[in-house]
This record gives structure tokens, sequence and C-alpha cells, in this order.
């Protein structure tokens, strides 16, 4: 792991940040750390592959149903795999370890950009700049995502914690944001198509984008909490 990694405080069992642990530094057994190293690298081109279609899918319908929703949800997706192919490129090395820090810049940038366009398109929305048309494709799409992403997030969250990888616990909590994403956009599109809330959706995500800041914050510092 890094040099700089942030130690406890003294006598308070609690990370520097605060958090109340740290994550292991990972299995000293090389059999089982490069079984992980593969679970991991498996992982993430999975999460790659399924965030490419996503982001497809979901622009493409945003676009036809004007929807800014959709749209935001599909560009998220290029930013997860923006996140993704930072861990790919770390693990791809002979040694991760030494990588890990370039990609925890990457993974925080990443949240930040996603935190800025939410935020921007949410505040268009609420100030009425567009107005979205039903999409049966997008709701298909959010509650399809809303089954798989929390599986991807969980696999590789349990992955890079047991290999002591601060980088493949990030990016997992990117995969995890996408799936609280996906909830939001299908309950948006949902109200909207219902009830004609179109203000439900932007509303939420504004606590989504606040979120992204602080997870973002986070792998910035290089903090390696569980």
């Amino acid at each position: 792991m890094s040099a700089d990694r942030p130690g406890p405080v003294a006598n308070t069992g609690q990370c520097a940040d605060g958090c109340r642990t740290q994550a292991p530094r990972g299995t000293a057994d090389p059999r089982r750390r490069a079984a992980l190293t593969r679970r991991v690298r498996l992982l993430v081109a999975a999460t790659i592959t399924y965030n490419v279609v996503e982001a497809v899918v979901a622009i493409t319908a945003g676009t036809i149903a004007s929807s800014t929703a959709l749209v935001g949800f599909g560009l998220d997706s290029v930013i997860e795999v923006a996140s993704a192919l930072a861990v790919a490129w770390q693990f791809s090395g002979a040694d991760p370890e030494a990588r890990e820090r370039t990609a925890l810049k990457v993974i925080a940038v990443s949240f930040f950009a996603l935190a800025g366009y939410v935020t921007v398109e949410s505040a268009r929305s609420l100030l009425g700049a567009e107005t979205a048309d039903h999409s049966t494709v997008g709701i298909v799409l959010a509650a399809v995502s809303l089954l798989v992403m929390p599986f991807l997030s969980t696999a590789q969250r349990r992955a890079g914690r047991e290999l002591g990888s601060a980088s493949a616990v990030a990016d997992s909590k990117q995969t995890l944001l996408c799936t609280y994403l996906s909830g939001v956009l299908l309950l948006g599109l949902v109200l909207n198509s219902l009830f004609g809330w179109s203000w439900a959706d932007p509303v939420v995500a504004l606590v989504i984008a606040a979120v992204a800041v602080k997870e973002g914050r986070e792998a910035w510092r290089g903090d390696h909490c569980c």
C-alpha cells in the first residue's frame, strides 16, 4: 500500500479522517492475492461492458424522449467506465500497488465530474428547461441496472477489501452510486409517467450529487476506510 496512507489516530481506534476502522492491508498469501487480482480484473471488465451498453441505450432513449435524466444517467455510465478503466490499468501492471495513487485520483475526478453534471442538469430540470416524455426503454433500463449494479459493487468491494486495494474499493463505491442513480432515475421516470411530477428526479439527484462529492474527496485523499 502507499506510504502516505492515513494511519489510525492515537488511542482512538479511528482513521485520521474520523472513520471507525481502516481497510485491511490484504492477504499475504501470493496465490490468494493472484486469485483476487484476477477476480477484480473480471469484475472490472464486466462493469465496463455493462456500462458501455447502458450508456448507449440511456443516451439514445434520453435523446428520443427529451429526458435530461436519462441522458445524464448515460453520461454517468461513461464516467463509471472511466473509473473502471483506471482500476483495470492499475491491475494490468506487475505491481498494482505502485499505480494505486494515480488510479484513486482518476476515480476522484470521475466522482467530481458526475456530481457537477448531475447538479447542473438537476438545476436546469427544476427551472423547467425541458419536459421529458414517457420512456418505456428508460424505465426498463433503470430497473435492470438496479438489479445488476449492487451485485457488481458488492463483489468488487469484497475482493478489493480482502486484497487491500483502496482503488478497487473506491471503484465499487462508484458502481454503488450508479445503483442509487438507477433507483432515482426509475422513481423519477415512473412518477413523471404516472403523475407528471417532473421535479421528483432532479430533487433526489441533488442528494446523489452531494454523496458523489463526499466519495470523491475520500478517494482524492486516499482514505482507506472500509
